[in-house]
């Protein structure tokens, strides 16, 4: 993916002055050995911090190797106000993890008291108003802290990310898509750009882009993609003047930012002027890492990148739509594994979904927007989703808002796409997630939550939930299991 970050790793180990600094220095070669055994990239520093002094040299060090996420390992005890101190000043996503003790023959000279010594990191991590990225256990051996950097990677690629975004949006949020309608405050608390432009904007770049040289190309890779989906081949140039224009937009107002994303109104104007819709434009962005949001969901554009970082796949938005039929449940009985009716939903959208996250997809014509602009007409200026089935495999569903006072809320839950064909039209696929329907009533009802999910094409549950955690979000929820209550579900 183009416009995702690339994660330069570091460790630096910290030693408490009283303790053997050689013992910081081989447990930290050892961590880093791990890691090339398992082909984690990890740039080792030389600088073992004992003091403030040390800090500064090995932060030094750290940004001359060009280190955008930092591991702080504590061999030892370690100064927990000279490692706090580096935390602060590094300009990335730090991780803090601590070094097990080895073996009953050397609790003398080679004990570390790094257990001890994490606890002291805490609270000084807390007097700076610090939050770092801690593992569910973080003190192992030198193979088992491997595995927590491993953890560490998707995590400090989605924060990297969203200190570097900016999100571009035409038009406004419509006034029936309220759900859409958040306060953008929380966004520049996170370090996230805005920019805001209307659909008259939109409309001129695109007609600017009709003589631009990246057209050809891009109709030429987009019938490529299309192959026999490529149902209306006198479409195509009208999509890439329409592609061509976005990339341009983004490539000169990028400025100050490194990454960019759109969430964009698209209908029902849009189609009247520009003569299409956008679906296959949004899901050919998103499979560089640059979701379109329909809409003009900003959140929902922010959730999809999220996602996009997390698991380097394509992401995509739906609606959580309908239920699934008894009579299509009973037909696929076979498909249906462990889960329950109420497990079951339809994800769906116009036709945004990236193809390589379908199963022989389609150029066709929205059928809603259709019955509302053309009623009674062949489909002209409704065509342009990528219409099929939805692949089989694993998703996380995913999204991060603001309320209407502007604090932040999350939720994740995990599922898979069922081999089930949904019968209809669209980008949709038959999902099941466990306990979907008291996560649907407690969660999405119960906390007010948009129709719209991002979707991961993978499992990126726990990477998703570390890096909101460390964004500091407080409200964070997932689909609990069937023993354990929500707060406001009814007992009885």
């Amino acid at each position: 993916m183009k416009n995702v970050p690339v994660v330069k790793l570091g460790i630096i180990a910290v030693s408490r002055d009283c303790f053997p600094v050689e013992l910081s220095i081989r447990r930290r070669r050892a961590v880093a050995a791990a890691c090339l055994k398992k082909k984690i990239d990890i740039v080792e520093c030389e600088t073992t911090v004992e003091n403030e002094n040390d800090a500064l040299r090995a932060l030094a060090e750290a940004r001359e190797k060009g280190v955008n996420a930092l591991v702080v390992f504590l061999g030892n005890f370690g100064p927990e106000g000279p490692t706090s101190l580096m935390a602060q000043r590094f300009d990335g996503p730090v991780m803090v993890a601590a070094a097990a003790e080895e073996s009953h023959n050397d609790l003398i000279q080679g004990r570390g008291d790094a257990y001890c010594g994490m606890l002291s990191n805490s609270y000084n991590n807390g007097l700076r108003k610090l939050r770092l990225y801690v593992p569910e256990y973080p003190v192992g051996d030198s193979e088992e802290v491997a595995e927590m950097i491993r953890e560490f990677v998707p995590v400090a690629r989605v924060l990297l990310g969203i200190k570097g975004l900016k999100i571009f949006s035409f038009g406004p949020r419509p006034q029936d898509f309220l759900a859409c309608n958040a306060p953008i405050k929380p966004l520049y608390d996170l370090g996230i750009e805005i920019m805001e432009n209307s659909e008259l904007d939109l409309y001129d770049i695109c007609q600017a882009a009709k003589e631009d040289p990246l057209v050809k190309s891009t109709m030429d890779s987009m019938s490529q993609e299309l192959g026999a989906g490529n149902t209306y081949p006198e479409l195509v140039e009208r999509l890439a003047w329409y592609e061509v224009a976005l990339r341009r937009f983004m490539e000169k107002h990028l400025g100050a930012s490194r990454f960019g994303i759109f969430a964009n109104k698209c209908w029902p104007s849009f189609q009247k002027y520009f003569g299409h819709v956008p679906c296959f434009i949004n899901g050919r962005l998103a499979a560089e890492g640059i979701p379109v949001s329909c809409e003009v969901d900003i959140y929902g554009a922010l959730s999809e990148y999220m996602a996009a970082c997390a698991t380097l796949r394509p992401p995509t938005l739906l609606d959580i739509n309908n239920t699934v039929p008894k009579d299509m449940i009973q037909a696929n009985r076979a498909q249906m594994k462990e889960y329950k009716p109420t497990d079951l939903f339809m994800g769906f959208h116009c036709g945004n979904v990236s193809s390589s996250c379908m199963i022989k997809p389609s150029i066709q014509y929205q059928l809603i927007m259709h019955r509302l602009l053309e009623p009674d007409k062949p489909p002209t200026i409704t065509r342009g989703t990528l219409e099929g089935r939805i692949q089989v495999g694993p998703i996380t569903l995913f999204r991060l808002q603001s309320t209407a006072d502007t604090q932040l809320k999350s939720y994740l839950a995990q599922g898979e796409v069922l081999d089930i064909d949904p019968r209809s039209f669209g980008g949709i696929g038959v999902f099941a997630v466990k306990e979907m329907g008291r996560f649907y009533r407690h969660v999405l009802i119960g906390k007010r939550f948009p129709h719209h999910t991002a979707v991961a094409f993978a499992h990126a549950g726990k990477a998703l939930f570390s890096a909101v955690k460390v964004l500091g979000v407080m409200d964070v929820s997932y689909n609990q299991p069937a023993d354990r209550p929500y707060v406001e579900e009814n007992p009885f």
